[in-house]
């Protein structure tokens, strides 16, 4: 098994150093390089998803050229029942278009669209009305979604099979998750969800816990992806949460949403929509809660480095990086308080539909 993960460590590792990109070149002039630092463009390129993994930009001295160093990743495109495919990095970092049999692509700020013979049609309101493909693409958050995935195999897997051997002596990663996968089990299945029926849903608390706790750490990295800041994901991760819910209530849940016990009969019209409404609005809360603290963790550290290229001074840079580094460690408080909350209200939210009426 050991074998396995220096094989799996390795070939991401020359992944990443033999398949960068460095072909994006982009020539400096005068005035370019005294263009005005604009934070809201970094900020926003920072925390969106991208086709390619970008590491960093380098700019030859003499020259004055800037190199794009990113690595690639798979463009899967389906438009007029062809299916194109092919890595971005030939598209150059937006530079050039890419042509497959009829079709021509052309990358422009993070979305692929079709082509009229190499051009990009705007309207009056500069919004461009060329056509978009059906986009499939391995896109940053999705290879960050599969790194999280294999990086839960990796630990979890050693650990099953240790359970499984009857070893009860924690060691090792071992040690360190046991006290967390009890402390969910102990103080949050239980208490929320009852003794009786919460062995049913423990699996996927668990899973959900250490997927976002995994994808928020991941995204304190350096050039780290914003999984858990998209809101595509969070949305994904409310609504199966919302699933298991109401495919679980029974039927004292389903009573108190059309027959509320103690209302009268005529303020049912009034009372099941609101009803319905309420089962609606506990996956939203769940969405916009991750996706917001998140999200907004990210923008506040990247402002606060901003700060040095804004003011233009070098004497500004302790006061940033102290902040920096102050919300870097509160975002770490974070990224396992977010796990912790989104747990602890989906044990809710499920204990209240299958609890029995008393």
């Amino acid at each position: 098994m050991k074998r396995f993960y220096l094989l799996l460590t390795t070939l991401f590792i020359g992944f990443a150093l033999f398949a960068s990109d460095e072909h994006g070149t982009e020539k400096l002039d005068g005035n370019q390089a005294e263009e005005e630092f604009n934070p809201t463009a970094v900020i926003m390129e920072h925390i969106a998803d991208a086709h390619d993994w970008h590491i960093l930009d380098k700019v030859d001295k003499e020259t004055g050229e800037k190199r794009g160093v990113s690595i690639p990743l798979p463009v899967i495109l389906f438009h007029d029942g062809n299916l194109d495919v092919f890595m971005s990095s030939k598209f150059h970092h937006g530079h050039s278009t890419v042509k497959k049999g009829n079709c021509e692509y052309a990358l422009v700020h993070g979305k692929i669209y079709l082509t009229e013979h190499g051009e990009i049609n705007y309207n009056e309101e500069k919004e461009i009305t060329n056509v978009k493909p059906l986009d499939l693409s391995i896109t940053k958050n999705v290879a960050s979604m599969m790194l999280s995935a294999i990086l839960l195999l990796i630990v979890f897997i050693p650990m099953a099979r240790k359970y499984k051997k009857g070893n009860g002596i924690p060691s090792g990663i071992q040690g360190f998750m046991e006290p967390i996968i009890l402390f969910i089990k102990d103080d949050i299945a239980i208490p929320n969800i009852g003794e009786q029926q919460y062995k049913r849903f423990l699996p996927y608390l668990i899973t959900v816990f250490f997927f976002i706790w995994f994808n928020n750490m991941l995204g304190l990295l350096p050039n780290g992806a914003n999984l858990t800041g998209n809101i595509a994901v969070t949305m994904t991760l409310a609504f199966i949460t919302m699933l298991i819910t109401n495919l679980s209530g029974n039927k004292n849940y389903w009573k108190h949403v059309f027959a509320t016990p103690g209302v009268p009969i005529w303020l049912a019209p009034i009372m099941i929509p609101v009803e319905l409404i309420g089962i609606l609005s506990k996956p939203f809360a769940l969405m916009i809660r991750l996706f917001a603290n998140i999200t907004a963790g990210h923008i506040i550290v990247l402002s606060l480095v901003s700060l040095i290229f804004i003011f233009k001074t070098i004497w500004i840079s302790p006061v940033s990086i102290a902040f920096v580094l102050f919300m870097d460690v509160l975002e770490l408080l974070v990224a396992l308080l977010q796990a912790y909350i989104f747990t602890l209200l989906s044990a809710l939210f499920i204990g209240l539909a299958v609890q029995e009426h008393h």
